[in-house]
């Protein structure tokens, strides 16, 4: 927002205080001034200049001899290159004397041999920001109206004698988009009263309501909507006064009516809109939303396609605006408009805000919509903005303001104790501190002087839409008090140390384990592809993918479902640049619903997924390449639970999930407190499909959800002293049928053998025609050992025997001969 230190001064009182100082005092009050701007770039001895004839130059066709009257007793000759000079015209002069921005120095000159007594100024000679000017006035010389005084100093005329503040606003203080809304903040600051503009409406006897009638058939969209009816307008140039204010704010002027409506918008904060009223079929207005795919053309020229959440203004025949963004091309006020519709709403912000960002068409009325209009400015705009217009060109206002009001917003009240305040600010303040500052910001209150410091109930304006809570206002007083004033205080409370969760505890320790075994840990998109979310429907629990809203392209549509998908996109990437071998793995969190429709937040749910593909073992002179396999993963797996320390709670059954490969997957289960099995992932190969799919070698990939381990996990580290008495090693070899996983037989061995065995491992597995149909040999390595004292060969061979017997039984399995 740019506020003109000139225009500002009209609305309240700054007691000759210099722009700068005001920067100081507002920055300081918690509205930040990024920019002071001098619209004086350095101009001295520029006047208003009559041209009341022009020759050629006698000696070059570019260049023309000017007579020009600056209000001195001669006329001033001046050689003038521009092409658009002309006899007649009243323009911008620098007399000899005089300087130009950039301390150019104008002086007695001979140009081909005639004398130039000063020179005849363009708009960006002068400093001006020419872009804002019509394009006729940024090429050549700056032509004046005819009514410009003649010997005028040309800083009075353009109002260059003023200093523009940019306001770096914060979202929630949309009330200082508007020059009335500065006006109050710096009146609280300085303790002065805001003067409002006077609302002097001269209505004809013409009533409104017979040439228009306006509706709202959207009443979430808008709450209020109204309209003035203008007639016997003529459309010209505005006046300079009203030129100057739309340049300082950074607004290229138009016309009287257009620029009457800016002007009011940076007033009020209101933003309006003129429609030519005989482009408005039967002089019916209703507020409705988009029909799907209706089509409107908007004042840049632009055909829209819109949606049916989209806001507009129609008539009878169709859309003539975008309610709150732009108006349409085909109601534009133009030099042939004799009456206009005076629109003044109160539009939703959200609705606003969705239309313009979806058609990419962002304007200063919008940026007002969005972050919350002054429903009570709705009427007052209006008038003001009627009587300028009535002023300006000529017009008639005809009599009454025609509106339709589906809703009336109660004001927004908020109870308040000094005490609290002074709890919250360390300070000491008392009722009548903290009443004179709410009446300097000009909030209504009641206070009650009985209760303790007294008990505030505070009306907050309506201008000020970023109050609502008790904080809110404490903030304001903090504001307006002085944050230098608050004193120091000493921060006191119960100190607790900070600690990391056991959760936390865990993903740190799995983190350095496997990056301390050679994996790379990556971070992949929360957002996938609808397809990629459905690729693993077990691991995903066969939920419904959450679609975005406004997504920014199909590939990043969804949250994703498993960690595993993204992997395999990594891996792809990696492969298209050379990098064949690869082993990373992410700890991350899916998200899963039920719903088609979210009406309650997705369940968030913390996974581990690894991948690993091509060689473990790169070839050497003296060795052979090696690639990675199953139980590489299997590896990976059993890592972790050695880490959490839940190896005795996992155990392995072969699995067919989609797109896992049928004879090389694994199901995880987990034995749970209540002595029940969970599935809690799964390990395996892609699918060869998948795998060419993806350009891939033989891939492995593990996920597990995380929260069955958080739950059994130790995260506490235990000290296990290395043993001190020997161990007391026995093998078995067994055939048994091919159906029977080598998991059954380490489960049931350890069972046997008690509290002896130390540990129990497959070392061979073997399959033939010795053995017979469907059998194959298991070899299991079993080490015995008391951590208290040497095994005695008799107790282990007994307990050893006892082993092998529950295996022949509960399997019928024979020792292998």
């Amino acid at each position: 927002m740019k506020v003109s230190y000139n225009w500002l001064g009209q609305y309240v009182n700054l007691n000759q205080m210099s722009a700068a100082k005001l920067a100081e005092l507002m920055t300081s009050g918690g509205i930040e001034i990024d920019i002071i701007e001098q619209l004086n770039k350095g101009i001295t001895g520029v006047v208003i200049g009559y041209v009341e004839s022009i020759a050629k130059h006698p000696d070059a066709d570019k260049l023309n001899v000017c007579q020009v009257d600056v209000g001195q007793a001669e006329k001033l000759q001046i050689v003038c290159g521009a092409a658009n000079v002309a006899a007649g015209q009243k323009v911008p002069v620098a007399v000899v004397g005089a300087k130009l921005p950039g301390d150019f120095k104008i002086k007695r000159a001979k140009l081909r041999g005639v004398e130039s007594q000063g020179m005849i100024c363009s708009a960006k000679e002068l400093g001006i920001n020419d872009k804002l000017l019509p394009k006729e006035q940024q090429e050549g010389i700056l032509v004046l109206p005819e009514h410009a005084d003649i010997g005028t100093p040309i800083i009075e005329w353009l109002d260059l004698d003023d200093e523009v503040l940019e306001l770096d606003l914060t979202p929630n203080r949309s009330d200082c988009l508007s020059m009335l809304g500065v006006a109050y903040e710096v009146a609280a600051l300085t303790e002065q009263q805001v003067q409002l503009p006077e609302l002097n409406v001269q209505e004809s006897a013409v009533q409104a309501k017979e040439h228009i009638a306006v509706k709202i058939a959207a009443a979430e969209q808008c709450t209020h909507y109204s309209a003035r009816y203008i007639t016997n307008i003529q459309i010209a140039q505005s006046p300079q006064w009203l030129q100057n204010r739309l340049l300082a704010a950074g607004i290229r002027p138009i016309n009287n009516v257009v620029d009457v409506t800016n002007f009011v918008m940076l007033e009020y904060g209101q933003p309006l809109h003129a429609f030519d009223a005989a482009k408005i079929a039967n002089g019916n207005i209703t507020v409705r939303l988009a029909e799907q795919g209706e089509q409107l053309v908007t004042l840049d020229n632009q055909e829209r396609k819109l949606e049916a959440h989209m806001l507009v203004i129609a008539d009878d025949e169709g859309a003539i605006g975008l309610a709150g963004v732009m108006g349409g091309a085909s109601s534009e006020v133009t030099n042939t408009t004799m009456s206009i519709i005076l629109e003044s709403a109160k539009f939703a912000g959200d609705v606003v805000r969705k239309t313009s960002r979806q058609l990419g068409l962002r304007s200063e009325a919008s940026a007002r919509f969005e972050k919350g209009s002054d429903r009570n400015y709705v009427l007052p705009a209006l008038d003001r903005a009627a009587a300028l217009i009535a002023e300006l060109t000529g017009g008639e206002v005809a009599s009454g303001v025609v509106e339709d009001r589906v809703s009336e917003q109660a004001d927004t009240v908020i109870a308040l104790d000094v005490d609290r305040i002074n709890r919250y600010l360390g300070t000491t303040l008392v009722g009548e501190q903290v009443a004179a500052i709410f009446t300097r910001l000009g909030f209504s209150y009641e206070h009650n002087r009985e209760l303790n410091q007294g008990t505030f109930q505070v009306t907050v304006p309506s201008r000020r839409g970023d109050i609502t809570r008790e904080v809110d206002l404490i903030e304001e007083v903090a504001r307006i008090y002085g944050y230098d004033l608050i004193p120091t205080t000493p921060i006191y409370g119960e100190v607790i140390p900070g600690a990391l969760t056991k959760e936390q505890v865990i993903r740190r320790e799995l983190r350095r384990r496997l990056a301390s075994a050679g994996m790379y840990e990556v971070i992949g998109y929360s957002l996938t592809a609808p397809d990629k979310a459905t690729l693993f429907p077990q691991l995903a629990e066969a939920v419904e993918p959450i679609k975005l809203a406004m997504p920014m392209s199909e590939e990043r549509s969804v949250l994703r479902t498993t960690l595993a998908a993204q992997l395999i996109d990594i891996a792809t990437h990696n492969r298209n640049r050379k990098n064949d071998s690869l082993a990373f793995f992410e700890i991350g969190s899916v998200y899963h619903t039920n719903e088609v429709k979210l009406t309650k937040l997705p369940n968030e749910k913390h996974r581990f997924a690894a991948l690993i593909t091509g060689q473990k073992q790169q070839e050497q002179w003296n060795v052979k390449a090696q690639s990675v396999d199953f139980y590489d993963a299997k590896g990976i797996t059993e890592t972790i639970f050695e880490v959490l320390g839940v190896t005795e709670y996992m155990t392995y059954a072969a699995a067919q999930p989609e797109n896992f490969h049928p004879g090389r997957t694994a199901a995880i289960y987990m034995q749970l407190a209540d002595g029940s099995e969970q599935v809690i992932g799964y390990v395996g190969q892609l699918h060869p499909s998948l795998q060419l799919a993806a350009d891939l070698a033989d891939t492995y990939v593990v996920e597990l959800a995380l929260e069955p381990l958080y739950a059994r996990a130790d995260a506490e580290i235990e000290y296990i002293p290395l043993p001190r008495y020997p161990a007391i090693e026995r093998d078995i070899a067994l055939v048994v049928d091919e159906t029977i996983a080598a998991a059954q037989l380490l489960a049931v061995a350890r069972a046997a053998a008690g509290e002896l065995l130390e540990s129990a491992r497959i070392f061979d597995v073997y399959t033939g025609d010795k053995l017979g149909a469907g059998k194959k040999s298991v070899a299991v390595a079993l080490i015995y050992r008391h951590s208290e004292r040497t095994l005695t060969d008799e107790e282990v061979t007994e307990r050893h025997q006892h082993v092998v017997e529950q295996l022949e039984q509960t399997f019928a399995a024979q020792l292998r001969k």
